[in-house]
């Protein structure tokens, strides 16, 4: 199987760089353990894009992940465009729009625009390959330079294998080579000593299930008033928008109840399926490949 994505314009040559997108959550994680012990390619660097909202359990497992790496030699960069929470709620900072569900004044039901991966993960995540490419932005890349990314995708999410949208950059998919699930990658890490891999999500993020959300109130009190304290916040809309006269019509919620969430009655589900982490390319708003618009994206517009 070739899983490596190609683009017309930039179809021969090596790679001068061969980079994991590490998200530190499993199947991400998986690679670069496999890395480690020479069943994938050695990777020149693992670029970690951090939101600044993952949880305390994100960072604990990716501190061992560096300390693993750094033992084998294979750096780890973490890079980002802020903390999505602080601008949020920062009216002096511009506010990449999450798929917060909305409810309007008349009752209609909606999700707003998601910008928040784009801005959080994959822009980070490029201007960095710019930067190791020798070509930071606006400089052109020449068509025969060329940066390799390594992406945690699973056989069961073998739909969501795209190609990058820029030629300096191609998107490789070494999991599916190797046929491994995501029940794989557990126990795999698990072998591995890793078993507790966490997935990687921000703690706000609207789609988590009640199972996340009765988990985090459970066992991160702190993480759990984060929460709760961010969803009573963004109510009315964006910091920065209603500081500039522009309200939101309507109510922002980071439930799909449209409650606020310390009100929500959690109704998680005994040996429900594990919920997918959220990576630059693995967003569980992300359709197929093929499979259209952006759901999140489209759902519930002029309700802001």
């Amino acid at each position: 199987m070739n899983t490596t994505a190609m683009t017309p314009e930039a179809s021969v040559g090596k790679p001068a760089i061969n980079a994991l997108s590490l998200g530190a959550g499993v199947q991400s994680s998986a690679l670069l353990v496999a890395a480690c012990r020479g069943l994938v390619e050695k990777f020149d660097v693992c670029i970690f894009a951090d939101t600044g909202w993952e949880s305390i359990t994100v960072y604990q497992h990716l501190l061992r992940l560096e300390r693993l790496a750094a033992a084998h030699h294979i750096p780890v960069v973490r890079v980002g465009a802020g903390n999505i929470r602080l601008d949020a709620l920062n009216p002096a900072s511009r506010f990449a729009s999450m798929p917060l569900f909305t409810l309007a004044p008349n009752g209609q039901r909606g999700m707003a625009r998601r910008q928040c991966t784009s801005s959080y993960k994959i822009s980070p995540l490029k201007k960095e390959v710019r930067r190791r490419l020798g070509y930071p932005h606006p400089r052109r890349v020449p068509a025969a330079v060329w940066a390799q990314m390594a992406i945690g995708i699973s056989v069961d999410e073998i739909g969501r294998a795209r190609d990058s949208d820029v030629r300096y950059m191609r998107n490789t998919f070494p999991l599916l080579d190797l046929g491994w699930r995501r029940s794989d990658c557990l126990s795999y890490l698990a072998e591995n000593g890793l078993a507790d891999t966490p997935r990687s999500s921000c703690v706000g993020c609207p789609f988590h299930s009640d199972d996340f959300w009765a988990d985090l109130k459970s066992n991160q009190p702190l993480e759990w008033a984060s929460a709760v304290a961010f969803d009573h916040a963004i109510r009315n809309g964006s910091a920065r928008a209603t500081a500039n006269g522009h309200p939101l019509r309507g109510q922002f919620f980071l439930h799909r109840q449209r409650i606020p969430l310390d009100q929500v009655v959690l109704r998680p589900r005994a040996g429900g399926e594990p919920e997918q982490g959220c990576g630059p390319w693995t967003c569980p708003a992300t359709p197929p490949a093929g499979g259209g618009g952006d759901a999140a994206g489209d759902a519930g517009r002029g309700v802001a």
